[in-house]
Parts: C-alpha cells; sequence; structure tokens
C-alpha cells in the first residue's frame, strides 16, 4: 500500500474505510434489519421466506470469498471497492419495484457477489496496513466501531423518510406503507452510490497492493493457499468468525420481538434498534483498547462467555412478567457484547503471525468458514420463530445463539493456547 504519512490523510482513509464498509451492506441487510415488521408486509413474505432468500445471498457470498481473497493481494482496494459499490447501489432501482419473492431471491443472490467478490478482503487487507503492527486492535475496532456509527446514522435518517409515510401509532395502509420502504430504498441506494465517489477521491490509486512474500519473492495464489491452508490457527479463527457472526446475524430479529413480545409499534421498534445500534461506536473502542491492553484473544474469550449468559437470559426469563427496562437492558448488553467480539476478531490476523502478504488469502479462507451463517442462520432462525410464534420461537432462537457463542469461547480458547505454544517454539 501507498505509505501515507500525513495525519489528516490518513483520517481521510480510515474514515473512508468505515462509510464504504458499511454502507456496502446498507441495501441487502439494513432495509430488513431497521424495518423487517413493515418490510415482511409490503413484500407480503413470512420468516420462512425471507430466510431461504438470504440464504441465497449466503451460498454466492461463500463462494466467492475464496477467490476474492488473492484479488485484494494483487489488485488496487480503491479500484475493487469502487466497482462493488455501484455494482451493488444499481440493485436498489429494481429492489424498490418491489419483486417477488423468487425474483428477490436473484436480486440478493446478485448482491451476494457484489459485496464481497471485489470488496471485502480489500477492506480488510487495507485496514490491516492502514493499523501496522502495534495497533491492529485500534484499526479494527475504528473499523467496526465506525461502520455502526454510520449503520445507525443511516438508519436514523431512514426512519424519518419511512415515518413520513408511516406515522408510528396510526394504522396506515399498505400503499403508504409500500410508498415509505420504497422511499427507503431509494435512499440507500443513493448514499451507497456516494460512497463509490468517496472512494475514488480518497483511497491511494495502489492502496493495497502487494505481490511478493516476505522475503521479496513473487508469490502465486496457489502458494499463498497451500501455506494458509495448514495453519491450524487460521481455521480456529474461522471457526471463531463463524460463532461471532451468528450473533451478529441474530441482532436481526430483534427488532421484530420488540414488535411480536414486547407489543413495540412498527416504526417505535425500528427507532429502538436504530438507537441501540449506537453503542456500537462505544463497544467497538472499548474492545479495541482492551485488546491492545490484555490481548486480543482474551478479549474474545471474555465476550464470547458473557454473551452465553446474556442468550441463556433471554431463554429463560418470563420476559412479558418482567419490568420493559430489564428486558431493554439486556438487549443493549447483548448488542454491545456482539458488537464488541465483531469490532476485533480480524485483528487476530495479527496475533497469529499471519504475513502481510498472504492477508487476502488468509481472509478468504476464514470468510468462506466463518460467513456460512448468511447461509443457514436466516432460514433456520425464521423456521423456529414461524413454528412457534411468539416467546417460544424466540427462546429457541436465543438457545441457539447461545450455543454458537458456547463454541465461540472453546475456539477461542484454543487459539490462545495455539498461539502461546507458537511464540515458545
Amino acid at each position: 500500500m501507498t505509505t501515507i504519512h500525513s495525519p489528516l490523510r490518513r483520517a481521510f482513509v480510515i474514515f473512508t474505510i468505515v462509510l464504504a464498509g458499511e454502507l456496502i451492506f446498507s441495501l441487502p441487510f439494513h432495509v430488513v434489519r431497521f424495518f423487517r415488521p413493515t418490510f415482511l408486509e409490503v413484500f407480503n413474505l413470512t420468516n420462512t421466506q425471507l430466510g431461504d432468500i438470504f440464504g441465497l445471498y449466503g451460498i454466492l457470498a461463500m463462494l466467492v470469498y475464496f477467490p476474492g481473497g488473492p484479488l485484494a493481494d494483487r489488485f488496487s482496494a480503491r479500484k475493487l471497492m469502487m466497482i462493488s459499490l455501484l455494482l451493488t447501489a444499481s440493485g436498489s432501482l429494481y429492489f424498490a419495484q418491489i419483486p417477488s419473492a423468487s425474483s428477490l431471491g436473484f436480486l440478493f443472490a446478485f448482491w451476494g457477489v457484489t459485496t464481497i467478490f471485489l470488496f471485502w478482503a480489500a477492506m480488510i487487507k487495507l485496514t490491516r496496513i492502514w493499523g501496522g503492527a502495534h495497533a491492529q486492535g485500534k484499526a479494527f475496532a475504528i473499523l467496526d466501531g465506525g461502520r455502526g456509527l454510520v449503520a445507525a446514522a443511516a438508519a436514523t435518517g431512514a426512519v424519518a423518510i419511512l415515518t413520513l409515510f408511516v406515522p408510528d401509532g396510526i394504522d396506515t395502509d399498505l400503499a403508504s406503507k409500500r410508498q415509505g420502504i420504497q422511499s427507503v430504498i431509494y435512499y440507500y441506494g443513493a448514499i451507497t452510490t456516494f460512497a463509490a465517489f468517496i472512494v475514488f477521491l480518497v483511497i491511494p490509486k495502489e492502496s493495497g497492493v502487494q505481490s511478493t512474500d516476505d522475503d521479496g519473492e513473487q508469490s502465486s495464489i496457489k502458494h499463498d493457499f497451500s501455506i494458509v491452508l495448514k495453519r491450524p490457527v487460521v481455521w480456529l479463527q474461522g471457526m471463531i468468525v463463524l460463532t461471532a457472526y451468528c450473533g451478529y446475524k441474530g441482532l436481526d430479529y430483534f427488532g421484530l420481538y420488540l414488535t411480536n413480545v414486547l407489543d413495540f409499534g412498527a416504526v417505535q421498534s425500528a427507532q429502538t434498534v436504530a438507537y441501540i445500534s449506537y453503542t456500537r461506536v462505544f463497544a467497538a473502542l472499548c474492545a479495541g483498547f482492551l485488546a491492545d491492553k490484555i490481548g486480543i484473544g482474551k478479549t474474545v474469550l471474555i465476550t464470547f462467555s458473557a454473551l452465553v449468559v446474556c442468550y441463556a437470559l433471554f431463554a429463560t426469563s418470563p420476559v412479558q412478567a418482567l419490568p420493559q427496562f430489564l428486558v431493554l437492558a439486556n438487549i443493549i448488553v447483548t448488542f454491545v457484547l456482539v458488537f464488541a467480539v465483531r469490532a476485533i476478531y480480524f485483528a487476530l490476523l495479527e496475533e497469529s503471525k499471519i504475513a502481510d502478504t498472504r492477508t487476502g488469502a488468509a481472509v478468504g479462507v476464514i470468510s468462506v468458514v466463518g460467513y456460512t451463517p448468511d447461509i443457514f442462520l436466516a432460514p433456520v432462525a425464521g423456521r423456529l420463530i414461524d413454528a412457534n410464534p411468539g416467546v417460544v420461537g424466540f427462546s429457541h432462537l436465543f438457545i441457539m445463539l447461545g450455543l454458537f457463542s458456547a463454541i465461540g469461547a472453546i475456539s477461542t480458547y484454543l487459539l490462545i493456547r495455539r498461539v502461546k505454544a507458537l511464540r515458545a517454539a
């Protein structure tokens, strides 16, 4: 990557990575995450159908994580990221036409390619190089915390747009809800396009390009993958990302939880989730600070362990009989913990001593394993909720998420032991 010495220019670069890194996912994820009840009604979908649509996104994404990694080691991140943003934004034009469930599946499959293939590994590598050898926790905390701030700010604007058509507490007709969702979609398409132009203006032309190994010799894709695939720490990191990402995907259901279990209105539910999402900045920065102080692995282990407790409380407590503020407090803590572990799990690349020149290859392998929840979590969660409407269905969902967090804690413990062994060797 082109060396950037100016603090101001460095600040602009990380800001742009953050902005692009969140808005690339706004169309396929934000519209559903923040407006799920209204979205399901307008598109005439069940949770099961929507879960299957997200499964198509996940299948295509998984297929392109692997080949996308080496591209980030050989081509300019600026070019890769800009193309991805523009292609993703173009999908908003079709999305706003409120296509059928089958057509929506093709759109999400398209987004599975455009949001990942050229973009994901380039963003991770750019962030790692920006952070240098001694501030990986800080770099990835800024990335994820900043992405959280972008997500919450963009959602706040989207909620304001929806409110123009769907005032909360008023029995609004379906046509108005349709107009509201369409306006929200166009809004997200516009800001995604805006992010593409910011990337073109700010990111250095040769950003992220490194085609030699640590000894200065030319590195081949086959050679990079052969080395990465043989390292147990890479597979353990893949499992850590998988279990943490299950928790992150689980956050998409809290808006529906507020509506179906706590009787929140559609707009009130969206506003609550949007406001809680602002905690992502606080969570990420605290996680990054703690990771640089006590170690990334230890911080991830503590976070997973706390998540197990939170999900157990959701699954076993009589939530409808409890004061609402206690339930909301547990929701907030869950969001904070999920955001914290998500903020720093890729910082484990530095702790595991993965070479800079093989970052793209490692990210490709880790992501193929780690983001498989894009395939299975939404279909499974949708069926759990639809099969047992109300508290029971959500209890089953929280039990599943708690089990994944427990597996994440075990994987992290094994990784810590492996890293210690490598250092002692």
